[in-house]
């Protein structure tokens, strides 16, 4: 699962806010109008950000092989028939747009996470979303980017330690549970070490956020995003 690792590239140097802004145009554009020729334009344009942030496609695909993994059943449920001719490609079509569109917001959040501090993310909602709900909302994302990494290295060093010890022997139910259990054990134990962490720290639900300023950047990629969000309402 990818995190954010300081850097120097373009998408770093960006704020926050404008990023967010982004994604959100991104999206909107994504969804609004999927025509192939606007899908292959947008596709172009996610390769040029994961460009700015020094990601590449297949680094996003096998971070996140999981979810790709579930998106692809789509198509291959659509194309295969119960009967003659067993299987039908036609029927494909429209799940495949549906992935691809997903793919595409994946690949613009991707390079978002990677490129944009959790603490600068947290002060961007809370400036923008007034009140207790935005600040617990704040709190709710920073907490989910910094607690879901650390519950996947749980996981996986516990699927290690089974197959170090022989668990391939086992069935499938079996090592399920084994690594459910454990998992979840695990989990509870990083919440109830959170939960004291944040004490001794004087937890603050509205600390001082850090420094955010607008550049000559950002004031583009603004424009890009309010383009791409009004871009639907265009005629072809």
């Amino acid at each position: 699962m990818l995190t954010y690792e300081p850097g120097a590239t373009v998408a770093h140097r960006l704020d926050a806010r404008s990023k967010l802004a982004f994604q959100v145009g991104f999206a909107v554009a994504v969804f609004a109008r999927p025509t192939p020729t606007r899908l292959a334009g947008l596709a172009v344009l996610a390769g040029v950000v994961l460009t700015a942030g020094r990601l590449s496609p297949l680094t996003v695909l096998r971070n996140y092989w999981f979810v790709v993994a579930i998106l692809a059943l789509g198509p291959l449920s659509a194309a295969v028939v119960l009967g003659s001719p067993w299987l039908a490609p036609d029927r494909a079509l429209v799940p495949t747009v549906a992935v691809t569109r997903v793919l595409l917001v994946l690949f613009v959040s991707a390079a978002y996470v990677r490129t944009t501090p959790v603490r600068a993310t947290r002060a961007a909602i809370q400036r923008h979303v007034p009140g207790r709900f935005g600040q617990a909302l704040g709190v709710g994302v920073a907490l989910t980017f910094r607690f879901l990494p650390v519950l996947r290295r749980d996981l996986l060093s516990v699927q290690d330690a089974i197959r170090a010890r022989g668990g391939q022997r086992r069935s499938v139910v079996d090592r399920a549970r084994r690594i459910a259990v454990v998992g979840l054990a695990r989990a509870l134990g990083r919440a109830d070490h959170l939960s004291v962490a944040l004490r001794a720290r004087c937890f603050a639900w509205n600390p001082t956020p850090p420094a955010m300023a607008f550049g000559r950047g950002d004031y583009l990629v603004v424009t890009a995003a309010v383009a791409l969000a009004v871009s639907p309402l265009v005629t072809a």
